[in-house]
Protein backbone atom coordinates (compact mmCIF):
# COMPACT_ATOMS: atom_id res chain seq x y z
CA UNK A 1 0.00 0.00 0.00
CA UNK A 2 1.45 3.13 -0.91
CA UNK A 3 1.33 6.59 0.94
CA UNK A 4 -1.18 9.33 -0.07
CA UNK A 5 0.03 12.35 -1.11
CA UNK A 6 -0.85 16.02 -0.82
CA UNK A 7 -1.94 18.78 -3.21
CA UNK A 8 -3.33 22.37 -2.64
CA UNK A 9 -5.03 24.57 -4.48
CA UNK A 10 -4.18 28.18 -4.93
CA UNK A 11 -7.47 29.20 -3.49
CA UNK A 12 -6.29 26.72 -0.34
CA UNK A 13 -2.81 28.75 -0.47
CA UNK A 14 -4.61 32.02 -0.26
CA UNK A 15 -6.97 31.22 2.49
CA UNK A 16 -4.47 29.22 4.57
CA UNK A 17 -1.82 32.29 4.82
CA UNK A 18 -5.15 35.01 5.50
CA UNK A 19 -6.46 32.64 8.19
CA UNK A 20 -2.58 32.54 9.75
CA UNK A 21 -2.94 36.07 9.91
CA UNK A 22 -6.53 36.44 10.81
CA UNK A 23 -7.76 33.08 12.62
CA UNK A 24 -4.36 31.33 13.83
CA UNK A 25 -6.52 29.69 16.91
CA UNK A 26 -9.36 27.97 13.94
CA UNK A 27 -6.32 27.54 11.48
CA UNK A 28 -4.36 25.83 14.13
CA UNK A 29 -7.46 23.42 15.16
CA UNK A 30 -8.46 22.44 11.45
CA UNK A 31 -4.71 21.31 10.43
CA UNK A 32 -4.66 19.31 14.10
CA UNK A 33 -7.51 18.01 12.96
CA UNK A 34 -6.06 17.78 9.50
CA UNK A 35 -2.77 15.56 10.60
CA UNK A 36 -5.46 13.16 12.25
CA UNK A 37 -7.77 12.65 9.60
CA UNK A 38 -4.19 11.86 7.15
CA UNK A 39 -2.58 10.08 9.29
CA UNK A 40 -5.55 7.55 9.59
CA UNK A 41 -6.43 7.65 5.73
CA UNK A 42 -2.66 6.18 5.26
CA UNK A 43 -3.14 3.68 7.90
CA UNK A 44 -7.05 1.97 6.59
CA UNK A 45 -6.36 3.34 2.69
CA UNK A 46 -9.64 4.34 2.17
CA UNK A 47 -11.66 7.51 3.01
CA UNK A 48 -15.25 6.00 3.30
CA UNK A 49 -13.35 4.31 6.64
CA UNK A 50 -12.32 7.16 8.09
CA UNK A 51 -14.60 8.34 10.68
CA UNK A 52 -14.31 11.47 13.10
CA UNK A 53 -16.60 13.67 15.08
CA UNK A 54 -14.73 16.36 13.13
CA UNK A 55 -15.19 14.95 9.70
CA UNK A 56 -18.52 16.29 7.47
CA UNK A 57 -19.35 14.94 4.25
CA UNK A 58 -20.03 16.85 1.75
CA UNK A 59 -21.64 16.73 -2.13
CA UNK A 60 -19.30 14.61 -4.63
CA UNK A 61 -17.49 12.92 -2.25
CA UNK A 62 -15.57 16.22 -0.76
CA UNK A 63 -15.34 16.13 3.35
CA UNK A 64 -15.38 19.29 5.41
CA UNK A 65 -12.70 19.20 8.65
CA UNK A 66 -14.11 21.81 11.01
CA UNK A 67 -12.04 23.06 13.92
CA UNK A 68 -13.70 20.72 16.96
CA UNK A 69 -11.70 18.71 19.60
CA UNK A 70 -8.30 19.51 20.75
CA UNK A 71 -8.81 20.57 23.82
CA UNK A 72 -8.85 24.38 22.52
CA UNK A 73 -8.74 26.95 25.44
CA UNK A 74 -9.83 29.33 23.16
CA UNK A 75 -13.63 29.58 22.16
CA UNK A 76 -12.83 29.59 18.29
CA UNK A 77 -14.93 30.62 15.55
CA UNK A 78 -16.69 28.03 13.06
CA UNK A 79 -13.85 27.10 10.32
CA UNK A 80 -14.14 24.45 7.71
CA UNK A 81 -10.95 23.06 5.97
CA UNK A 82 -12.60 21.13 2.29
CA UNK A 83 -10.81 17.89 1.00
CA UNK A 84 -11.39 15.87 -1.58
CA UNK A 85 -9.80 12.51 -1.43
CA UNK A 86 -9.23 10.94 -4.93
CA UNK A 87 -8.40 7.38 -4.09
CA UNK A 88 -7.69 6.70 -7.37
CA UNK A 89 -4.72 8.32 -7.30
CA UNK A 90 -4.07 8.34 -3.82
CA UNK A 91 -3.86 12.04 -3.65
CA UNK A 92 -5.76 14.32 -0.85
CA UNK A 93 -6.74 17.08 -2.36
CA UNK A 94 -6.86 20.41 0.01
CA UNK A 95 -9.01 22.75 -1.70
CA UNK A 96 -10.17 25.78 0.45
CA UNK A 97 -10.49 26.83 4.19
CA UNK A 98 -13.78 28.97 5.17
CA UNK A 99 -16.45 29.74 7.65
CA UNK A 100 -20.13 29.19 8.02
CA UNK A 101 -20.71 32.62 5.44
CA UNK A 102 -18.43 31.53 2.63
CA UNK A 103 -19.75 28.09 3.07
CA UNK A 104 -21.99 27.76 0.15
CA UNK A 105 -19.73 29.43 -2.54
CA UNK A 106 -16.87 27.33 -0.97
CA UNK A 107 -18.95 23.97 -1.28
CA UNK A 108 -19.92 25.18 -4.89
CA UNK A 109 -16.07 25.94 -5.30
CA UNK A 110 -15.10 22.61 -4.38
CA UNK A 111 -17.58 20.65 -6.37
CA UNK A 112 -16.50 22.85 -9.72
CA UNK A 113 -13.11 22.01 -8.97
CA UNK A 114 -13.28 18.37 -8.26
CA UNK A 115 -15.71 17.88 -11.20
CA UNK A 116 -12.95 19.20 -13.37
CA UNK A 117 -10.07 17.63 -11.75
CA UNK A 118 -12.00 14.12 -12.57
CA UNK A 119 -12.27 15.35 -15.88
CA UNK A 120 -8.71 16.31 -16.73
CA UNK A 121 -7.50 13.45 -15.10
CA UNK A 122 -10.04 11.02 -17.21
CA UNK A 123 -8.57 12.35 -20.31
CA UNK A 124 -4.82 12.30 -19.58
CA UNK A 125 -5.46 8.34 -18.91
CA UNK A 126 -7.28 7.77 -22.08
CA UNK A 127 -3.95 9.42 -23.52
CA UNK A 128 -2.00 6.60 -21.64
CA UNK A 129 -3.14 3.98 -23.59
Amino acid sequence: MGEWTLETTDVYLRRHKYYEKKHPHELAAVMGNLDAYFETLNKVNNPLQVKAGFIHNEPDGIKGIDQKGGGQKVKLQQARLYIFPNSSDKTLYLLTIGDKSSQRDDINFCREYVRKDMQTKEVKDEHKI
